[in-house]
């Protein structure tokens, strides 16, 4: 048997600390490794796997798709790629829609949006203000945009013009809008740091004070759109609508894509301002109309909103001193640092999560999650966490 972890360490970069499993092929919410051993995955690729593993249709849209045409770059219409935005725009707000390659990449269009807005409309401004604790990706610019030093301070000096304030503190960001600013960024749920939802209110009052300060709100909906937390964009729990939205990871279904959607007061590119080689190709594009498709077919929108409240209910007897999330994004948070050992002790007994630090673990698993699935990942849990 080919070991795959002593060829990683000697021939990929190593950017990452890997868990000691080599997955070979999945099944719907289940995964099987080398060995042919099963595990249930609460984790989706770190919600990407909307669909779970495999499933059929994307499958067959991908093979379906790869025969006839792959790639032609955006220098000719595609009739998958249109058809997306269609989709996008119906299902979200009066928009347009640009099309990249991951969630990294449609922050980067996101934030050269607002400096273009920004210098047709604020006189120049260009700062964007967005919250400590954040993830908007890992490139020089989103990076920094992101508030973790831990991810931004080894790559000093870093680019000019982000403003962080604390999460789900409106008058920060009051106090923290000037004359240069620009716009306000942020996640209707954080995500990476263990699941933080957005205060009741929060996001009302902060899109009415860019309406104010004639400020653009870009929300990432990276991880959070696409049914996830229960609604097709976490936005709309808030009922509000963003002037820019930043989708990526569960789009494809495992595919990468990313998307950038702008409505018509941020709509400002032109061409040549911005662009994507391999940006909403046919083939991704798609992968990604099957991925509503099936959404919207299967209603799994509310049925992440009722496994949701199942999984949180389930997470209460584990010994952890707080239970938070929205629908299927949720996150547990122990007293002790025995997040790690925890996230080890279900992978040993075929389940996956993600311990996203020594005292947080990070649930978010397909949409097709089942309640037999939940009962099954809670008996684990219960032994791991005792």
């Amino acid at each position: 048997m080919v070991n795959t972890p002593e060829l990683a360490d000697r021939y990929l970069m190593q950017t990452g600390r890997r868990l000691p499993v080599t997955f070979v092929r999945g099944r719907g919410c289940l995964v099987y490794d080398d060995t042919g051993r099963e595990y249930l995955d609460l984790v989706a690729g770190i919600a990407v796997n909307l669909l779970g593993h495999a499933h059929p249709e994307v499958a067959a849209a991908v093979s379906k798709q790869a025969g006839e045409l792959i790639h032609t770059s955006n220098l000719y219409f595609t009739q998958p790629q249109v058809e997306l935005a269609q989709r996008l725009v119906e299902l979200s707000f009066p928009s347009r829609a640009f099309f990249c390659n991951s969630g990294a990449e449609a922050n980067e269009a996101a934030i050269k949006l607002a400096r273009k807005w920004g210098a047709r409309n604020r006189d120049g401004a260009f700062e964007i203000i967005t919250t400590t604790g954040s993830f908007h990706g890992r490139t020089l610019a989103t990076v920094t945009a992101g508030g973790q030093p831990k991810y931004s301070d080894p790559f000093k000096p870093l680019p000019d013009g982000f403003v962080h304030v604390a999460y789900n503190d409106f008058e920060a960001i009051e106090s923290a809008t000037t004359q240069k600013t620009v716009a306000v960024m942020l996640e209707p749920v954080m995500g990476e740091i263990g699941i933080i939802p957005a205060a009741p209110g929060y996001l009302k009052r902060v899109r009415e004070w860019c309406d104010k300060k004639n400020l653009l709100l870009i929300l990432d909906e990276v991880q959070t759109g696409l049914g996830r937390t229960g609604r097709w964009f976490a936005h709309q729990h808030a009922g509000i609508e963003p002037d820019v939205m930043t989708l990526a990871k569960g789009l494809g279904g495992g595919i990468p894509i990313g998307a950038c959607l702008a409505n018509p007061r941020a709509d400002v590119f032109e061409p040549g301002d911005h662009g994507s080689t391999f940006g909403g190709n046919p083939l991704a594009c798609a992968a990604a109309a099957t991925v509503l498709h099936v959404i919207e077919r299967d209603g799994l929108v509310g049925h992440a909103a009722e496994m949701g409240e199942l999984l949180h209910s389930s997470l209460g007897d584990l010994g952890a001193k707080q239970v938070r999330g929205l629908g299927l994004m949720q996150a547990f948070e122990f007293e002790e640092a025995k997040a790690k050992p925890f996230q080890q002790a279900c992978l040993e007994a075929g389940l996956i999560v993600n311990a996203v630090d020594d005292h947080s673990v990070r649930l978010v698993p397909p949409l097709i999650l089942t309640a037999n699935e939940i009962e099954r990942a809670h008996a684990v849990m219960e032994k791991g966490a005792g």
